[in-house]
């Protein structure tokens, strides 16, 4: 794992009490409807027009994330054809306690 994101920032924002599980951290499926959002962004971008998600190939969770951490979700085309792009999407959680992202 590396220490920096790779791909285009493409949204931000806090991980607030709403989203948190019952241990208390943030729950994962609100963490893949960020990814969603940010390559929908990229990808409304690049298509000019209306765009869905059709399949999520694989999704791996390194660590919880917090309540008051900010979450950055980055994007990186991989591949475009004519009516399908494959990304690559990244979520970094800043800690509001700490001056490094994990």
């Amino acid at each position: 794992m590396t220490n920096t994101p790779k791909g285009e920032l493409a949204i931000q924002t806090l991980a607030m009490p709403a989203n948190t599980n019952a241990n208390g951290d943030i729950f994962g499926g609100w963490i893949v409807s960020q990814l969603d959002l940010a390559a929908g962004i990229l990808a409304k971008k690049l298509a000019l027009g209306r765009v869905a998600t059709v399949a999520i190939h694989s999704m791996s969770f390194l660590k919880p994330v917090h309540v008051g951490d900010l979450v950055s979700c980055y994007v990186t085309l991989i591949k475009q054809g004519n009516t399908s792009m494959t990304f690559s999407v990244e979520a970094w959680a800043h800690p509001a306690t700490q001056n490094e992202a994990y």
